[in-house]
């Protein structure tokens, strides 16, 4: 995540220092730090696929984020080249996992090229909706925007390489904002937060169900964070919920198969 987030990122600035290995962070120099980072990006795909790993989880960064208020007025041009420039960066990056067989799963997320429903359909056609590239599903950043995440497993059905349970729960009251007021996490100001899987508004029921009807049969894994609950307790506690999601299964038969069995 934190390596694939500063092959696009613009600017590049001391919170990328804080988050990269000494390494790629280099002198600092802003384009020095995106090619190092493509270049670990590469030897990544390799090393999974000597390692048996058949997809990668991670982020893409973006060089147009900074633009998302659409203030000082943002010329569409500027909008396109942060696409073009997204296409440029990462497409050499993919074309070293096909070579290895391995797939790249990214997660939308604020901050990303592809954050909500329509950046994620404009990020696929920027690279022609090569196969290489697809989405890790995760839930908690759809809920405090106001995106169906059930719908979106069916629409981009074809392109869902890795589930991660997250959860988040909005808080808006008429003062907390949607943009988090630059407060703390478990600060009840904000408008959301994450919090332990099974305590927020993702429609956890759903989203499994519709995982099975789209006949995903790829990894799950649980991310917990929950500034406002000890992890000793919460993590074990999503896991459990977890499990009993994945209990839901599609019967060998169909329902109505029963009638006409003769038992």
């Amino acid at each position: 995540h934190l390596v694939g987030q500063a092959v696009c990122d613009h600017p590049i600035d001391e919170r990328h220092k804080g988050i990269l290995p000494s390494r790629l962070w280099g002198d600092g120099d802003p384009e020095g730090v995106r090619q190092r980072c493509a270049n670990e990006m590469k030897d990544t795909a390799r090393a999974a696929a000597k390692l048996g790993v058949k997809v990668v989880v991670g982020f893409t960064g973006s060089s147009i984020w900074h633009t998302v208020a659409m203030f000082p007025p943002v010329p569409p041009a500027m909008i396109d080249a942060g696409y073009k420039d997204f296409a440029d960066r990462w497409n050499p990056i993919l074309d070293v996992f096909d070579e290895v067989g391995v797939k790249f799963a990214h997660e939308v997320h604020p901050s990303e090229i592809a954050y909500d429903y329509w950046t994620t359909v404009r990020t696929l056609e920027a690279i022609k909706h090569r196969p290489a590239f697809g989405l890790n599903f995760d839930p908690s950043h759809f809920i405090w925007q106001d995106l169906d995440p059930v719908g979106f497993l069916w629409d981009f059905k074809d392109r869902i390489y890795h589930v991660d349970c997250k959860e988040s729960v909005k808080q808006l009251n008429g003062r907390n904002g949607r943009l988090g007021s630059h407060l703390p996490w478990a600060d009840q100001r904000r408008g959301w937060d994450f919090v332990s899987v099974g305590h927020g508004d993702v429609p956890w029921e759903a989203c499994f169900r519709m995982l099975n009807a789209i006949g995903y049969n790829g990894p799950i894994s649980v991310e917990w964070e929950d500034a406002g609950m000890d992890r000793l307790i919460g993590g074990p506690e999503s896991l459990e919920f977890i499990r009993k999601m994945c209990a839901i299964e599609p019967p060998a038969a169909s329902f109505d198969a029963a009638f006409s069995s003769g038992n």
